[in-house]
């Protein structure tokens, strides 16, 4: 099974089109399963095609270029997490060339809110895979020690709609670097989440922001926030930075994620 997850940033990059022309072509040459993606925008005054997606939808439109090049299977699932940049329906998405079998969002922020930009939501799917059910969330956190919106109270409340006993991956933009010590990372791995690039047998240096970005910005080091955690362990063959001019090209101001299991 191949895993991909990426923070898109969506229509707050130049070249948006050709990027996501580029990120489809991506996916049809990885065939990834299961796809988390954060900061999947739309406009928030655009047509709506059906449900809550509107004519912009950024993995609409990734939907789209792959049904282009021929590639048809993927499904997805998107929720709204809060208006962002006061214009845009900012949310999260997984896409999936697997049977879903469920799929919910749910709050994990006080804020309820959706016209408050700290407002976080996270979506979930249940899929069947070699008959076993697998959940698995994309998730966009907060900041360790945001007064408002704390990560450990964010965190605790991801932790809670989780079934133990299902294999779980919990896939995203953590905002929360794997360096430093004694903050959301070690949070998490304290709470019996096993990050798949300590699981797996080759790996590159990790890194998925370097230096100042949005919400990060005085940020001048190289971090690891961008992860795919498993709730039990498994065979992780790699785990690969990817979109980051080195495995592909750069599209958005994070790095992606991939990684093959043997489930």
């Amino acid at each position: 099974m191949k895993l991909l997850t990426l923070n898109c940033h969506s229509w707050q990059e130049d070249n948006q089109f050709e990027k996501i022309k580029y990120i489809a072509s991506v996916i049809k040459e990885g065939n990834y399963d299961v796809i988390a993606l954060q900061e999947v925008s739309q406009l928030a005054n655009e047509k709506t095609i059906y449900d809550n997606i509107k004519k912009d939808n950024f993995a609409f439109l990734i939907k789209k270029e792959l049904e282009k090049i021929g590639i048809n299977d993927y499904g997805f699932f998107w929720d709204m997490s809060h208006i962002g940049y006061d214009i845009y329906e900012e949310g999260l998405c997984i896409m999936t060339k697997l049977p879903i079998k469920e799929s919910e969002s749910f709050f994990i922020s006080n804020s309820k809110n959706l016209n408050y930009w700290k407002t976080r939501k996270i979506i979930k799917i249940k899929v069947l895979y070699n008959n076993h059910y697998i959940n698995f969330y994309s998730c966009h956190l907060g900041w360790f020690n945001d007064e408002e919106e704390p990560f450990i109270n964010q965190f605790d409340n991801l932790k809670n709609h989780i079934e133990k006993e299902e294999l779980t991956f919990i896939m995203g933009d953590f905002n929360n670097s794997a360096t430093v010590r004694d903050e959301g990372y070690d949070y998490i791995i304290e709470n019996e989440f096993l990050d798949t690039y300590n699981l797996a047998k080759f790996k590159d240096e990790g890194t998925t922001v370097e230096g100042n970005i949005a919400g990060w910005d005085k940020n001048k080091e190289d971090l690891r926030l961008d992860m795919i955690f498993s709730s039990k362990e498994i065979e992780v063959l790699y785990s690969n930075v990817i979109f980051n001019g080195k495995n592909k090209d750069i599209v958005s101001d994070h790095f992606g994620v991939e990684i093959e299991i043997n489930i």
